[in-house]
């Protein structure tokens, strides 16, 4: 396949897969491997939407993880977007991931949008925007900067989307940042998406979690359990027992 200027092929050190990255956009972190993880009990045959997709790689990874039928990455930049739809099929899962390159509020705006409608789908993942837009550095490029800001669209925008595309019971997984998980919960009880489990991330069992896993069913009955911490790395500096296992290895 050949690559445009400043791209790349990453290996996902995941049943082959491979992925197309820019050297200076934005790229994939373990945040998106863990979340990609932490969705993969959702059920046989399911219809999901990945929001904010990025280049593709949490819907690639869960489409290996999962027996699901189809999920739908939505991302805003067009040229991240057709990184995305190239990855695919660097990956041969043409069959089973779409890429759509709108912006999420436009599922609102026009809910005349034939692929994405009403309460028609089983899960959904998404691993947004951690920062508002008036925190964190400014003097990214562009890319970097849509993807790590709130600009394009915020959290609440976010859970209301869900709120629109999920069926009844249907799940809602998110990574995030522990430092909002106020706003995050919150959130989630405004639209209608109940909190059910929660797992923070930490680098080492001496440093303060850096990303929390969150799990909610649309309309579901209120009921938090919060899972036991996860580590990725060892005291030696290795990644834990449990890190190799999400990345398939002993």
């Amino acid at each position: 396949m050949e690559l445009k200027e400043n791209e790349r092929i990453d290996d996902l050190e995941y049943k082959n897969l491979k992925i197309i990255q820019n050297k200076e956009g934005f790229c994939f972190g373990i945040d998106s491997v863990l979340i990609s993880d932490f969705a993969k009990e959702i059920k046989n045959n399911s219809i999901g939407i990945d929001l904010g997709t990025g280049t593709g790689i949490i819907s690639i990874l869960l489409s290996s993880k999962t027996n699901l039928l189809k999920i739908i990455g939505i991302e805003i930049q067009k040229d991240v977007a057709d990184m995305a739809k190239r990855s695919v099929e660097l990956n041969g899962l043409q069959e089973k991931i779409d890429i759509l390159n709108i912006n999420i509020k436009e599922i609102l705006e026009n809910k005349n949008l034939e692929i994405v409608k009403k309460e028609s789908f089983d899960f959904i993942v998404t691993n947004p925007p951690y920062k508002k837009i008036e925190t964190g550095k400014i003097n990214e490029n562009e890319y970097k900067y849509i993807s790590r800001h709130e600009i394009t669209a915020n959290l609440d925008d976010f859970l209301e989307v869900s709120k629109y595309l999920l069926k009844d019971k249907g799940e809602f997984y998110m990574v995030h940042r522990p430092d909002r998980l106020v706003d995050i919960l919150s959130s989630m009880r405004k639209y209608k998406i109940e909190p059910k489990k929660i797992r923070f991330v930490y680098s080492n069992i001496n440093k303060e979690p850096t990303l929390v896993l969150i799990k909610g069913i649309k309309n579901a009955n209120p009921f938090l359990k919060v899972e036991k911490p996860l580590f990725i790395y060892e005291k030696d500096g290795k990644y834990s027992e449990e890190i190799y296992k999400i990345y398939g290895k002993k």
